[in-house]
């Protein structure tokens, strides 16, 4: 199976740039889709589902902000949204997919750039999260949850962790938040298999950041830990450019 996580920071932009062509050509089993920018009746989904995808949104209640929206090949056996958390789910944050054998959510993490009260939303929700995310595990083991955290790990995930050492996206409460999930039971599929490796899903607009790959590690793909021995492959389809994100493929089988 093939997943791919994918913020595309307004999805009516991305099909304009090419999307359905480079899902065709890759043929992910599933899409999440992340920062659709869109309410449903906004975007004719037709072509995607004549190539074989039933969509699954859930959007902001503010028009043109944030969103999820999941793609599958397989239809699931139960679609949820949001966290029970109205701050988190008025922005449409989580879309949960049950199949047979794993769950899969799609999430888009809040961002602190923007300000000391979008840090500390920030900071409210990973700790909500987390909570949620275990009490989840008491009924649903086998997890994947993929998605822009918002985060670069660690210094391997960032191109300038020392003069981004204070940065939103690089605080040291994140990188410990990160810590702490990843030694809760989660497998991050990349440093599994690639354990000092520096590679990049996102980058600024600003200053041809990514001509020059000056990004940020910032989209995962985690896995439950009893599910660690089915990764096959993670990589950041920088091929992809219909964004200020690339996508992230997992392969598990």
């Amino acid at each position: 199976m093939k997943i791919v996580s994918y913020n595309l920071n307004g999805i009516r932009a991305a099909i304009k740039k090419g999307l359905l062509e480079w899902i065709t050509t890759e043929n992910p089993d599933i899409i999440c889709i992340q920062e659709t920018k869109a309410q449903p009746e906004d975007v004719d989904l037709a072509d995607f589902e004549e190539a074989g995808y039933s969509g699954h949104w859930y959007s902001a209640v503010k028009k043109g902000y944030s969103g999820v929206l999941t793609l599958t090949k397989t239809e699931p056996e139960r679609v949820e949204t949001g966290m029970g958390i109205q701050l988190y789910d008025n922005e449409g944050r989580v879309i949960r997919t049950d199949f047979p054998g794993f769950t899969l959510l799609n999430c888009y993490f809040p961002s602190g750039t923007s300000g000391d009260a979008r840090q500390a939303v920030k900071m409210e929700f990973l700790d909500d999260f987390y909570e949620w995310i275990r009490e989840l595990k008491d009924t649903k083991s086998q997890l994947i949850i993929a998605g822009d955290y918002n985060i670069a790990h660690t210094p391997n995930d960032i191109h300038d962790p020392i003069r981004n050492k204070n940065t939103s996206g690089f605080k040291p409460e994140e990188r410990a938040w990160m810590d702490k999930w990843f030694a809760s039971g989660f497998t991050d599929p990349f440093r599994k298999l690639h354990p000092e490796k520096t590679e990049y899903s996102w980058w600024s607009y600003r200053a041809a950041a990514r001509a020059r790959n000056k990004g940020w590690r910032i989209d995962y793909i985690s896995v439950s830990d009893n599910l660690a021995s089915s990764i096959k492959g993670l990589r950041h389809a920088n091929e992809a450019i219909h964004s200020d994100h690339c996508p992230v493929v997992l392969e598990v089988g």
